[in-house]
């Protein structure tokens, strides 16, 4: 049988080759016609051993028996299943008219055989075919008929028309050769159902393997099915996804693109895209909160004719990529913000910078050339002491540079000690009282006596609240209020620092504290300063483990808030602080390399 099959699928056309189906049919065309030919063939001989010399109506119904081969030949050079099905009928046709003609017309032992036409066309799997054989055996029929009703048919000979052993050969002839076509049409059932069920299992392993989750979706988005890979990717399983299970799933504020997306491919035609989140249960049938995942859902119509449009989608969590692009902005939002650091770092030091070097050069220079000049003792002092003004000017500009970015790189050292904080606050407060009343500035200190001894670093506290104190006044009106108040509240010491001064826009209370970011335009200044004040205050309550804390309205006054431990261990005190915004090490070093060459000339 395999030689037999090996030999029959080396005459099959090309295009059967690679098709398991059609490779079935044209083997079970082409066997049987194949086999009776050459049956007919071998028994042509015993046929004239038996007979004699044949009539020439058997030379010819002989010779048609060998037109299977021609047909045969026909499939294997064409691939034209349905053309040699309709060519099969017409010879079958044919030679039962031919004999059943000679034998008695539509009484012939023959012409049983008209009902076995549209039986073998049925093997074509074809509506055209089998409504050709049946137009066919039925046109034979009636053509028999007519012929025989107006003896218009030879006359057949009375042993021929009489003999009931032909009319059994032709019946018994016509159940063999119909049950022959039942048993090829059973194969290849059979081999139909086994193709079936191997593409079912292949498709059934893909869905069932892959981490993708295949989804099948009516216009409305209602699921119809939904593959097992969604077990894994939401944690509830694929029968609760069915119908709107999956909709209720997608997260409010995505709903209307899921849903555009779906109806868009239903009735455009075309493959969409769309973004967006979905709930996933906890694992293992916990209690903790559901969380959302990120998922890409590619969709294209189902090809169904005239049916109802229908949508087959591929959905694919893409959390992690999700991840990568917000970490890839971030580190985009840091990039630019550590070049506007550096951007203002340059526009407010050739300010801050030159002004005081000008003046130093300046006045130094007039001096040199006291003699040409004429100048006085007094005026000689004069110049002298603005020169020495403007070099501490420079020299703290420089130092709030340094400290910054020692607080920046870790490198900041403090030194806690024991120290009572109400003689500091004070102390900080009449230092900067005579530039309060030449602003015209009300300075109230609101600090109890019994405030308790705290652990820190003196030297950051009155750093601290200077820098505080000073920013106050600088940005209070004439006639304003600057309040310095300080409260024990458990374990910790709370000191508040309010003004009556000019506020600040909400955009710019959120990057208060970043290095050389001043509130408002730059152009639009009226204040000295380097942006560097309240980023040394928070980096030196960070050092202290403290928090700061800023409230303002434009045009209503500003409060800052420290809160400090009044026992702070210093276990951590060289670690750099987590409330410093980190500038770019490239920054960093420049900003000590220039700060140290200024430093020093100063």
């Amino acid at each position: 049988m395999s030689l037999i099959r090996d030999c029959l699928d080396a005459l099959l056309h090309p295009s059967a080759q690679y098709d398991a189906l059609t490779r079935a049919r044209h083997r079970a065309f082409m066997a049987p016609r194949l086999l009776g030919s050459l049956a007919a063939l071998a028994s042509f001989p015993a046929f004239l051993a038996m007979r004699g010399a044949p009539t020439a109506i058997e030379v010819a119904a002989f010779a048609w028996l060998i037109a299977p081969i021609l047909l045969s030949w026909f499939l294997s050079r064409t691939g034209r299943y349905e053309g040699a099905h309709v060519l099969s009928s017409l010879a079958l046709a044919g030679l039962v008219m031919m004999i059943a003609a000679t034998t008695g017309g539509i009484a012939s032992f023959a012409a049983v055989w008209l009902v076995v036409i549209p039986i073998e066309a049925a093997l074509s799997a074809s509506r055209r075919v089998v409504a050709f054989a049946f137009a066919l055996a039925m046109t034979c029929a009636a053509l028999l008929s007519a012929l025989g009703y107006y003896h218009m048919l030879p006359a057949a000979e009375p042993a021929i028309a009489a003999n009931s052993m032909l009319g059994g050969f032709g019946v018994v002839s016509a159940i063999f050769y119909a049950a022959g076509l039942a048993f090829g049409a059973e194969s290849l059932a059979r081999t139909s159902v086994s193709l079936l069920y191997v593409e079912e299992e292949r498709y059934r392993l893909l869905a069932h393997n892959m981490s993708d989750v295949l989804s099948r979706h009516s216009r409305n988005g209602a699921v119809r099915f939904i593959s097992p890979a969604a077990e894994i990717m939401l944690g509830v399983t694929a029968p609760r996804l069915l119908g709107h299970g999956l909709f209720d799933r997608v997260h409010v504020a995505d709903r209307p693109a899921y849903l555009t997306a779906l109806s868009d491919a239903a009735r455009g035609g075309a493959s969409c895209s769309v973004e967006f989140r979905l709930r996933r249960d906890a694992a293992g049938g916990q209690t903790a909160a559901a969380d959302f995942i990120w998922v890409e859902m590619r969709c294209r119509p189902l090809d169904q004719g005239s049916g109802e449009a229908e949508v087959v989608a591929v959905i694919r969590d893409i959390t992690d990529r999700k991840a990568q692009e917000q970490a890839l902005e971030l580190a985009r939002t840091a990039a630019e913000q550590a070049d506007a650091s550096k951007t203002r770092f340059l526009a407010t030091m050739s300010h801050e910078l030159r002004t005081p070097l000008n003046a130093i050069i300046g006045f130094s220079e007039m001096i040199a050339q006291e003699d040409a000049l004429g100048l006085d003792a007094p005026r000689r002092k004069e110049y002298a002491q603005l020169i020495h003004d403007s070099g501490q000017h420079l020299l703290s500009v420089v130092n709030g540079i340094l400290d910054m970015s020692k607080m920046e790189s870790g490198n900041f050292e403090i030194s806690p000690e024991p120290f009572l904080p109400r003689p500091a606050l004070v102390s900080c407060c009449n230092l900067v009282a005579l530039k309060a009343r030449e602003n015209g500035v009300d300075l109230v200190t609101r600090v109890p006596d019994d405030l308790p001894v705290m652990n820190g670093d003196p030297r950051a506290f009155k750093q601290i609240v200077l820098n505080l104190v000073s920013n106050a006044i600088k940005f209070t009106e004439r006639g304003g209020r600057v309040t310095v108040s300080a409260a024990v509240e458990g374990s910790r010491l709370l000191l508040r620092v309010s003004d009556t001064g000019v506020g600040i826009a909400a955009d710019d209370l959120k990057r208060i504290g970043d290095p050389f970011f001043q509130a408002g335009k730059t152009y639009q200044r009226r204040h000295e300063g380097t942006g560097l004040g309240l980023s040394i205050v928070k980096g030196l309550v960070g050092l202290h483990h403290g928090a700061l804390s800023v409230e303002s309205k434009v045009g209503e006054g500003t409060t800052v808030s420290i809160v400090l431990p009044l026992a702070f261990t210093p276990a951590a005190a060289s670690e750099p602080s987590s409330n410093v915004s980190p500038l770019k090490p490239a920054l960093r070093s420049g900003l000590q390399e220039q700060a140290h060459q200024v430093k020093k000339s100063a």
